[in-house]
């Protein structure tokens, strides 16, 4: 009788468990907009959800600590004339996120660390480029500023956010709807899949198709690509049977596929969300009310079943928290936010430890918020992997940093006078708008000062007749 080898791995027993009622985020109008996008984003700082929002598009920011019940009145982030189909936060500079919309355009904003007392409806500077609706966004990941864009026009635009201007335009790669976008880790290339059921490589930068699939899965439905940190892509996609399937692919033999597996049938896409640090995937489809995890390794069958996560309730989104925003004191490996009709639910997943030390082998360096390179660095062919932190201590979000924005002239032609250095978005002068919406907080802020001040006196007042009633 032959004895069953159980695969070694620390995260075989990886758990997931939702958060207690008073750590969810109640009362949130969750947009109900027909899109295939992840409805939120999180940060060590804040989340930011799309939300139902008449006579154009909003989404929320809420400060994470600011669970329970949130106020009907709460200040929304509004600008788009159209609905919001996707949020993205930057990932160097934890108040600044991107907002895609049905209106063409993409808005980029700077949320204060204090709550507004209005709604933000300025933002820092719109990008105009599409001529359909924008429904993917993606930062890069280690360069300064450098923001992606898909839209409805079949064309990718790569954009530097500091001045407003598109450092590459993707036109002629796709012949149909995009359907996602991911950079790999050090940003030199992008995964893309489309509507033409072709899964493509791309280097942006020399605008060519390095490498491509057709039908890496057969369904009509749409698919979804990840680079994993082996320079593997990881989809998800359906058969021709309309059965969900995923699969690993080695972009150097795009003929047979690593790993082909089928799951379940739903007509639901399964967004991945992969974690580089552990080399897990997380499956969460809209409309399924369970996340599914596999852990992808070297040895075969290379995409290994972990367990699944299920809960009464579907999810209309999700957000994925980045690692320097989890607590390693609790060994928590991967939080999500779910989004329900009318509220958020935070998800962790934890690995059982009884030790309560700091788990090295858990939490290996993971990006932190410095960029590797200036925008132009990266433009002029440069490549650099992303600024590694350690977790050993915690992570403690860096305060307020405004991006500032300086549009260049391009009637002035003149080279610049003195040494050329790179321009960042932290060296331009603030801005009219920004000091006229900073004295208005200012303003509004004075007055609930004032208004607090009066109702202490009358508290005060009336303390004082009290006390002289009862002598």
């Amino acid at each position: 009788m032959s004895r069953r080898v159980v695969r070694q791995s620390k995260f075989r027993h990886v758990f997931g468990q939702a958060a207690k009622a008073d750590q969810a985020y109640e009362d949130i109008r969750v947009s109900k907009v027909t899109w295939d996008s992840s409805f939120c984003a999180v940060n060590p700082k804040f989340l930011a959800i799309i939300v139902e929002a008449g006579g154009g598009g909003a989404f929320i920011v809420l400060p994470l600590a600011k669970t329970g019940r949130v106020d009907k009145n709460y200040p929304l982030v509004t600008g788009h004339t159209a609905p919001v189909l996707d949020i993205d936060w930057c990932p160097h500079n934890d108040n600044v996120i991107a907002s895609a919309s049905d209106d063409t355009t993409i808005m980029v904003w700077q949320i204060p660390d204090y709550t507004p007392v209005r709604n933000i409806t300025e933002p820092i500077i719109t990008l105009e480029g599409h001529s359909k609706r924008v429904g993917i966004l993606s930062w890069h990941p280690t360069a300064r500023n450098v923001l992606l864009s898909a839209g409805g026009d079949n064309v990718i635009i790569v954009w530097n956010v500091g001045t407003g201007e598109v450092l590459l335009s993707l036109d002629d790669m796709h012949p149909d709807v995009i359907h996602s976008v991911c950079w790999n880790t050090n940003g030199s290339l992008l995964a893309t899949t489309c509507k033409d059921k072709t899964l493509r490589i791309i280097d942006p930068r020399k605008g060519q198709v390095v490498a491509e699939r057709f039908a890496a899965h057969e369904g009509m439905r749409p698919m979804r690509a990840v680079f994993t940190r082996q320079g593997h892509i990881f989809t998800t996609g359906f058969t021709r049977m309309s059965q969900r399937e995923l699969g690993l692919w080695d972009p150097n033999n795009f003929e047979e596929p690593v790993a082909l597996q089928e799951m379940d049938t739903s007509n639901g896409v399964l967004l991945p969300f992969y974690d580089p640090d552990s080399s897990i995937v997380y499956l969460c489809g809209k409309g399924d009310s369970s996340i599914r995890y596999f852990e992808i390794t070297e040895e075969p069958p290379f995409v290994h079943y972990l367990n699944t996560f299920s809960s009464k309730e579907p999810q209309r989104g999700m957000g994925f928290m980045p690692k320097r925003g989890l607590d390693v004191s609790k060994c928590e490996i991967a939080r999500f936010y779910k989004l329900h009709e009318r509220k958020c639910e935070p998800i962790v997943m934890t690995v059982p430890r009884k030790s309560d030390l700091f788990q090295d082998d858990l939490y290996p360096d993971t990006p932190g918020p410095e960029p590797a390179l200036e925008a132009d660095e990266w433009l002029s062919g440069q490549d650099a992997d992303p600024v590694l932190i350690s977790l050993r201590d915690g992570y403690v979000p860096p305060k307020h940093r405004e991006l500032r924005v300086t549009k260049r002239n391009i009637l002035d032609v003149r080279p610049p006078s003195g040494p050329r250095r790179s321009q960042s978005a932290s060296d331009a002068p603030l801005s009219q708008h920004t000091l006229e919406t900073l004295l208005e907080e200012i303003k509004a802020l004075r007055e609930q000062v004032q208004a607090q001040e009066q109702r202490i006196t009358s508290l005060e007042n009336m303390l004082c007749e009290l006390v002289d009633g009862t002598d």
